[in-house]
């Protein structure tokens, strides 16, 4: 079977469908993701092994297929057509091969068009610090950090340089000089390439994900050390994310990890995307701001206070979760059923919404 013409097929219908992701499984049709739900295209026939293997290799350049027979899995960027991008991803599944592409915007959407709290603006405007984006898979970060990163590149003149697995976003640089390295084919680990971005005369480093308390150290000390630094964790709260940090070292290091977090942390911004009533998604966000009241207890190791400052902190442009999405079903953005799945506090979210 020709792959070529029937993956092209395949791609073009996830674009025109404004679909957010392609999947091909064996013993399914094709199935797009439109607006969150998964839509198979039921006109087309049944994925077969050799069909999905097909399909795959067609995918993948020599070099990238062998990377994949050998550790069975594998992450890399597609370009179709030189102006439409995909993150693949590749995997074996009961001896299968199952390939997931997610479809990136040509276009990086600023903060504003994304629907996300006018804050950000504030975290990007700091010339030394620590910002987190933090959420679950499939929640927007990557796409909320390129806005991040093009609104500096757009703002002020200065050196960035992006820590990627793989490139997702492609910038053109403005007022800023970018450099993007992806993993693997750039750089053999996110922790290395952090390590020599200090004699790469940065101002602004954006880490893809930090996976590990080698690259997790080494992104704080870079903040210390008068960059800006801008990275995603997987994580659904902002306590949690400075549990999460301070917990990947050994309990010898953790208080100086946290008095380290306390001085560099800017903000963490905590998303999910909900599927909006009149179509699509829309973000609701957690925000916290390292104010000296948060600087103090993450010193002191009283993260369980921290949600009690952030909702009673809104004068300062704090919102807790639970508010955001009370003030999404008040805006009729999305509905009460959709936003208790979503809510850390059910509870909290029905009193809020009576109010």
């Amino acid at each position: 079977m020709e792959y070529s013409s029937k993956l092209k097929e395949l791609l073009e219908s996830t674009f025109t469908e404004k679909a957010s992701d392609l999947h091909i499984s064996v013993g399914h049709p094709p199935i797009l993701r439109i607006g969150g739900r998964l839509m198979p295209l039921v006109k087309m026939k049944k994925i077969s092994a050799e069909d999905a293997r097909g399909f795959a290799f067609e995918l993948m350049t020599e070099e990238q297929q062998q990377k994949f027979l050998q550790d069975k899995e594998i992450d890399f960027s597609y370009s179709f057509r030189g102006k439409i991008r995909f993150r693949v991803n590749v995997f074996f599944q009961r001896k299968n091969i199952s390939s997931a592409l997610r479809l990136i915007s040509s276009k990086i959407k600023t903060i504003q068009e994304l629907n996300l709290p006018p804050i950000l603006h504030e975290f990007i405007r700091h010339y030394q610090g620590f910002v987190l984006i933090t959420g679950s898979s499939s929640q927007g970060k990557s796409t909320t950090l390129a806005a991040l990163v093009d609104e500096i590149n757009h703002l002020r003149a200065c050196h960035i340089i992006t820590i990627e697995d793989p490139i997702e976003y492609l910038f053109e640089d403005d007022r800023s000089i970018i450099d993007q390295r992806e993993l693997y084919r750039d750089t053999l680990s996110f922790a290395k390439a952090l390590k020599s971005t200090f004699r790469q005369d940065p101002d602004v480093i954006m880490v893809g994900e930090m996976r590990d308390p080698e690259t997790i150290s080494t992104a704080i000390t870079a903040a210390e050390t008068g960059h800006l630094v801008l990275a995603t964790l997987h994580t659904n709260s902002a306590a949690q994310t400075i549990d999460r940090i301070v917990d990947v070292f050994p309990g010898s290091q953790q208080a100086q990890i946290r008095s380290q977090l306390s001085g560099s942390l800017l903000g963490v911004v905590s998303q999910r995307l909900l599927p909006r009533i009149k179509g699509g998604l829309i973000p609701a966000c957690e925000v916290m701001i390292n104010t000296p009241a948060i600087a103090n207890l993450i010193r002191e190791n009283k993260i369980y206070e921290i949600p009690m400052v952030i909702e009673t902190s809104a004068e300062m442009g704090m919102i807790s979760l639970d508010r955001y999405l009370a003030n999404l079903i008040r805006a009729k953005e999305v509905d009460l059923e959709t936003a208790l799945i979503y809510s850390l506090n059910p509870t909290e979210l029905r009193n809020l919404v009576r109010r």
